[in-house]
């Protein structure tokens, strides 16, 4: 239904720029679309530029929440449906403040990780006086992941909004049915516990316990899983939202 996160952003083992990931439109647009959405400038998404402990240094701190840009292979979909099947098996505990949404619109993958990533630290991040945003986690705060997704479909105000920001210097924009084949999912601390949050997904994931001195470092950790599981792919990008 949208997309949120401009993305020409470094992606790790070799610079590239990704033009593509989400629907009704597709395409990527401005961090403007986060703003546009009663969002105030207080922390700004920005890329990480590499793993190794220098690099992360860069990165401003703290960080509340990291999305990770990440290719869906033959490989990522097999160990995903393993995963699934494990964790039901085992069980897990996951707090029940964390917010989670399930993504049933198609290519939505942008604007799912961006309410995970706010929704999850609304007690850090300020809001504009009618936001759009903050009017969408008020209505849905009660509402099962599921519900969450059917409000999210007919909410006019987000969709309109992306929309707007999406045709702003944009020269030709993708079909409405081009399929994308990159996918956004978060990683939020939500009580001392780092939280994978994937609306493909049916539940969240626990990655066990983090701070918020550590958390970029033990989010990127769970990062660098993906990527050895696909060693071949390049096209990773990890974003924090720090504090400005």
């Amino acid at each position: 239904m949208l997309l949120l996160l401009e993305l020409g952003l470094c992606v790790f083992k070799i610079i590239i720029y990704n033009k593509n990931c989400v629907r009704i439109l597709p395409i990527c647009t401005r961090l403007s679309f986060v703003s546009c959405l009663g969002l105030r400038p207080t922390w700004q998404f920005g890329d990480v530029y590499g793993l190794d402990p220098e690099l992360l240094s860069l990165v401003p701190r703290p960080v509340c929440a990291v999305l990770l840009l990440f290719p869906v292979t033959e490989k990522y979909e097999a160990f995903k449906q393993e995963e699934e099947e494990r964790l039901k098996g085992q069980g897990q505990e996951v707090s029940p403040d964390v917010y989670f949404v399930k993504q049933t619109i198609g290519n939505a993958c942008g604007t799912i990780g961006l309410i995970h990533a706010v929704a999850n630290n609304q007690k850090y991040l300020e809001f504009e006086p009618n936001s759009p945003l903050q009017k969408f986690l008020e209505q849905t705060s009660k509402m099962t992941p599921e519900e969450r997704a059917v409000f999210l479909e007919k909410d006019e105000s987000i969709r309109v909004t992306h929309e707007s920001s999406a045709q702003e210097g944009q020269t030709e924009a993708p079909s409405l049915d081009e399929k994308v084949n990159l996918h956004f999912i978060a990683f939020v601390n939500v009580g001392g516990q780092l939280y994978e949050l994937d609306g493909r997904k049916p539940f969240p994931v626990a990655h066990g316990k983090t701070t918020e001195d550590s958390f970029l470092e033990d989010a990127v950790e769970v990062c660098k899983i993906f990527m050895a599981r696909d060693p071949q792919e390049v096209r990773f990008t990890i974003i924090a939202l720090s504090k400005d």
